[in-house]
C-alpha cells in the first residue's frame, strides 16, 4: 500500500516509515520541518535501502495535499502532522486549533477529493482528561484539561462524523500514551527544536551536558513519589501498532476503529530518572519545579483491545527504551561533532 505520512520526517513519524518499508509498504513523507529536518530522509534511507520521498509542505495547504496524494498514487494516510506540548498549547492555544484542527480539517478535505478514505490518526491519551479511573480503556469518558488534548478530541469526534457520513472511509484512531526510546540503529530518535518538553530526550540532554539539569514539574502529586506518572512505550512497539492498525482498518469493518498504544504499566518521573541512571552508567542532576499548568497526576493504558483486535502487544521494556535512548543521544552528538 502507498501511504502518505504527515509530519512523516517527525520523531514518531520516522520510525513509523521505517517499520512501514520494513512490513513491504511504499512510504511518502509530508512535513513542513518544523520540529524536524531533511536529513531524516537520508537517515531512513540508511536504515531502510529504499527511496523515500519528501514533499516539503504545510497541511493548512489543501492544494499541496491533493497534488501530494494524485502524484504518488496515495491509497491510505498516517497523520502525525501536529503540534504537541501541552504547556505551548495553554500558552499560545490559537496556534494549536489552526494548526491541529484546521490542518486535519485541511487533509481530510484534499483526502476525499482526491477519494483516498483510509485514514490512520495519531491521537493521544490526553483525550480522557482527568482520570476517573486506571487504568485507561478506550470506554473511558473523553475530555480535555489542556487546549492540546481538546485539538485531538475535536479532531477524534470530526473524524466519527466523517465515518459514520461515508461508509467507504476506514479510520483508526490510536490514542498514544508517552512514546520514547529510538530505533536500534541510533539515526533516527527524538530530537526535538529547543528546549525539549518530553521527558526521555530533557534526560538525555541533561545526560549528554547539553542541558545542566532536569526540571521535575510537581512532586506532590498523589502518587507513590510524589511525581507524575505515564505509561512509556517504546516508539518502535509504537510504529508496530501503526503497521498492524493500517492492516487492520485496510480489510475489516467498521469504518472508525479507536485503540490505545501503551504498555499498561506506569512509571513515575523519578522512576525514569533512576532507570536512565542505571542502564546508562550516568548521573542526572534534577531540580523540582513548579507543576505544570494542564497535567495530570497519573496515566496509563488498558492495552488490551490493541491486543485482541490488531494482535499487537508492547514487547520492549524500559531498560531498552533507556538504553535506545542514550544510544541515539550519543550519535547525534558524533554527528554534530563531525
Amino acid at each position: 500500500m502507498k501511504t502518505l505520512l504527515t509530519g512523516g520526517t517527525g520523531y514518531i513519524g520516522s520510525h513509523v516509515a521505517a517499520a512501514l518499508v520494513a512490513a513491504g509498504h511504499d512510504v511518502v513523507c509530508f512535513d513542513n520541518l518544523a520540529n524536524s529536518d531533511a536529513g531524516v530522509i537520508d537517515r531512513l534511507e540508511a536504515i531502510t535501502g529504499t527511496v523515500i520521498p519528501l514533499i516539503v509542505g504545510d497541511i493548512r495547504d489543501g492544494a499541496a495535499l491533493s497534488r501530494a496524494l494524485t502524484e504518488h498514487g496515495i491509497e491510505a494516510v498516517i497523520h502525525f502532522a501536529g503540534l504537541k506540548a501541552v504547556g505551548e498549547s495553554v500558552a499560545e492555544p490559537i496556534k494549536y486549533y489552526d494548526n491541529n484542527v484546521r490542518g486535519t480539517l485541511s487533509l481530510v478535505q484534499a483526502m476525499t477529493d482526491c477519494g483516498v478514505k483510509t485514514l490512520v490518526f495519531s491521537s493521544s491519551a490526553t483525550v480522557y482528561g482527568q482520570p476517573r479511573y486506571l487504568p485507561l480503556d478506550e470506554n473511558h469518558p473523553t475530555s480535555a484539561t489542556n487546549p492540546y488534548g481538546r485539538t485531538k478530541l475535536m479532531i477524534e469526534e470530526m473524524l466519527s462524523d466523517i465515518a459514520a457520513s461515508d461508509p467507504e472511509w476506514r479510520i483508526a484512531t490510536l490514542r498514544y500514551f508517552n512514546p520514547v526510546g529510538a530505533h536500534d540503529s541510533g539515526l533516527i530518535g527524538e530530537n526535538p527544536n529547543g528546549v525539549p518538553n518530553n521527558l526521555m530526550p530533557f534526560i538525555s540532554r541533561v545526560a549528554a551536558g547539553r542541558l545542566s539539569e532536569l526540571s521535575v514539574f510537581g512532586n506532590d502529586y498523589d502518587t507513590p513519589d510524589g511525581t507524575g506518572v505515564r505509561d512509556y512505550i517504546h516508539v518502535v512497539d509504537l510504529a508496530d501498532g501503526h503497521v498492524a492498525a493500517l492492516d487492520t482498518i485496510s480489510k475489516a469493518e467498521p469504518a472508525l476503529s479507536t485503540w490505545n498504544l501503551g504498555t499498561g504499566q506506569g512509571y513515575s518521573v523519578l522512576d525514569m530518572v533512576e532507570a536512565f541512571e542505571r542502564v546508562n552508567d550516568v548521573r542526572i542532576p534534577y531540580r523540582i519545579a513548579p507543576r505544570r499548568d494542564g497535567d495530570v497526576a497519573s496515566c496509563y493504558a488498558s492495552p488490551e483491545r490493541a491486543a485482541r483486535e490488531l494482535g499487537w502487544t508492547a514487547q520492549r521494556d524500559l531498560d531498552a527504551m533507556c538504553a535506545s535512548s542514550w544510544s541515539f543521544e550519543r550519535t547525534l552528538a558524533m554527528r554534530n561533532s563531525g
